[in-house]
């Protein structure tokens, strides 16, 4: 049998883990993420790899994500921006776990003009992923954007993340949807109430009216006979495309905006975006994330 290699994702809420051999993932599977697995990550670990190990022990294990968080596994430092992949390479923190060497891949940390600190973990395996599968992401100045529970705007110049932005839309977004007054609990999404709520929303954020806009999305269901799906899909269009309007600066790099995430999400940005005239392209998250994995492990073993 041939030796294979592991990588994975360990975030917050899931644990993803992919077999790599001869250059291709052949197998995969799922576990806690470190927000339940916690102190226990090593059993976790172990626990969701047993049927490989009856193979046979792999010859490497690439990981990113929270597992290096202060409250995950072991915990890998940030590296400071800039960083290119070879500095993000080098940053990783190295273990031996039952004879077989483990990587943890450094998480990026950056200061904003402001002064004010900013953290990502897991999002930069995906930007360099991206720069790696299409290698024209590494030339010029460019915009990548990472929609998701906290949204990372990061401007990359020459295959360096020179500098990011992290805004807490998906956050916000679940908070109001589950825990507040505004948001529907009736709704069930994906209608074409629910896309004309998603425009109404974006074109309220682009008139600079998200906080005072929030509460329309009651007010319009008790006094302007409004869906729930209208109300879920308004907020989520507010959310947006209040985060688009706030980083109007930064949408000056060359190229328009590349987006990383999963399809229905990107989606959403992207109509924002064009709302504001501003281009974008698509690229898979999953994707990136192995392919920036993979890079890591092959040149790290």
């Amino acid at each position: 049998m041939n030796g294979y290699r592991v990588i994975g994702d360990w975030g917050t809420s899931n644990l993803r883990l992919f077999r790599v051999e001869d250059g291709r993932i052949v197998a995969r599977r799922d576990g806690p993420g470190i927000a339940v697995a916690g102190r226990n990550a090593e059993a976790a670990f172990a626990d969701t790899v047993a049927p490989w190990l009856a193979d046979a022990m792999p010859l490497s294990v690439t990981l990113c994500g929270m597992v290096g968080a202060r409250d995950g596994w072991v915990e890998a430092p940030y590296a400071d921006c800039p960083s290119d992949v070879e500095a993000w390479r080098a940053a990783a923190t190295g273990f031996d776990w039952r004879g077989v060497p483990i990587a943890i891949m450094a998480g990026l940390a950056c200061t904003g003009e402001d002064g004010v600190p900013d953290v990502m973990r897991g999002e930069e395996a995906q930007i360099f992923g991206a720069c790696v599968r299409d290698p024209a992401l590494a030339q010029g100045r460019r915009l990548i954007v990472l929609p998701g529970t906290h949204s990372k705007w990061a401007l990359v110049e020459d295959g360096q993340v020179l500098a990011f932005r992290t805004v807490p839309t998906g956050e916000l977004f679940a908070l109001l949807r589950d825990g507040s007054t505004l948001g529907p609990k009736d709704s069930v999404g994906d209608t074409a109430e629910e896309a004309a709520g998603f425009a109404e929303g974006l074109a309220r954020a682009g008139e600079g009216a998200v906080l005072a806009g929030l509460f329309a999305a009651r007010a319009m269901r008790l006094r302007a006979g409004r869906s729930a799906d209208w109300a879920l899909g308004y907020l989520s269009g507010l959310l947006i495309g209040g985060e688009i309007a706030e980083a109007r600066a930064l949408l000056r790099a060359d190229h328009g905006v590349t987006l990383i995430g999963d399809a229905r999400l990107s989606d959403r940005y992207a109509r924002a975006l064009a709302v504001q005239g501003v281009e974008s392209h698509r690229l898979d998250g999953d994707a990136c994330a192995l392919a920036g994995l993979g890079y890591a492990g092959d040149m790290l073993v």
